[in-house]
């Protein structure tokens, strides 16, 4: 079972994660997610256990609980979708909603 943690403590590693879902079961990973650039903690995790009623319990004794000074937020993983999530971000995608031409009047011309 994928267990999703947010709201962790920016502070937490994987072996603290690691310990703190062991008390419910046989944990198989323990992973804190990092910023690719900065390496620093974005403050959400994943763990997997190998059972999937231990997990349930886990998720029920640990949402909302507090660890290392901060509220968890703790449940099931949805499963990733297959292009990836994203956003549909963009430079100047509209120029009435913003970019470089915000300040231009309406009945300007370019």
């Amino acid at each position: 079972m994928n267990i999703y943690v947010a709201s962790l403590s920016f502070k937490t590693s994987d072996e603290d994660l690691l310990e703190l879902f062991e008390e419910f079961g046989k944990v198989t990973s323990a992973r804190v997610i990092t910023d690719k650039f900065t390496q620093k903690s974005r403050g959400f995790g994943f763990v997997e256990m190998e059972n999937e009623a231990e997990g349930h319990q886990a998720i029920e004794s640990l949402n909302g609980a507090e660890f290392m000074g901060r509220n968890l937020v703790v449940n099931e993983a949805k499963p990733r979708t297959e292009n990836g999530g994203g956003g549909a971000g963009g430079f100047n995608r509209r120029p009435d909603r913003g970019g470089f031409n915000n300040n231009r009047r309406s009945d300007q011309r370019y």
